[in-house]
């Protein structure tokens, strides 16, 4: 049919990016494939981007859609800060990605989106394609997200730290990519805190569950 053959030259993140609220800092993680159709067509997809100093944002859906949109927030981003002299706080960065995302419902970007970061405290959005947004301590997106959450509902630490909290998001995310077609090649995971941000490797799952 024609749709499946539409279906199959779109690049897509099929799937499962999670974040994750903590004490001191927010963690986002997501697995590395994109596929088109049944095909995999990439397995280092970065689905994990920095749009300012502290804020991230993760992507799901369409990769062409998605990094478009990565793009236009840390150009808007900058431009405010600019304008203003001050940093955009995470809630902003969330209502500034709904607002684009409604203002184009009838030619919708196909995304599911997680922002997340530190201002006065570490927060977590969840954006979808129409503009809707909400907070969450912990959630997931993607074709996996089922599972994903399944794993975080079990073993998220409420309150807890980063090193706590580091690799369930790793086992939320590896979880997934077990049962998933659209989810695989690996892990990623990014901690953002008010001292920083620091990319995860699976080697250092150990180091911070030790």
């Amino acid at each position: 049919m024609e749709t499946d053959s539409k279906e199959q030259m779109i690049k897509k993140t099929g799937t499962t990016t999670v974040g994750l609220v903590c004490k001191d800092g927010v963690i986002l993680g997501s697995d590395r494939r994109a596929t088109m159709g049944y095909y995999i067509a990439n397995k280092k997809t970065p689905k994990i981007h920095m749009i300012s100093d502290r804020i991230g944002m993760t992507i799901a859906g369409g990769v062409g859609d998605a990094q478009s949109l990565v793009r236009w927030m840390r150009a808007e981003i900058k431009l405010y800060e600019l304008k203003h002299g001050r940093k955009m706080s995470v809630g902003g960065a969330a209502t500034l990605l709904a607002n684009i995302l409604s203002g184009h419902k009838y030619y919708p970007f196909f995304v599911q989106l997680l922002v997340g970061g530190v201002d006065d405290k570490p927060r977590v959005f969840s954006v979808d394609m129409l503009g809707g947004v909400t907070e969450e301590d912990i959630t997931a997106t993607g074709s996996g997200s089922p599972i994903a959450m399944g794993v975080l509902e079990e073993m998220y630490v409420k309150d807890g730290t980063v090193k706590e909290n580091a690799p369930i998001a790793a086992r939320a995310v590896g979880a997934a990519m077990k049962r998933d077609a659209g989810s695989g090649e690996g892990v990623d995971i990014l901690v953002i805190t008010n001292s920083g941000t620091e990319a995860l490797t699976d080697k250092d799952f150990r180091k911070h569950s030790a």
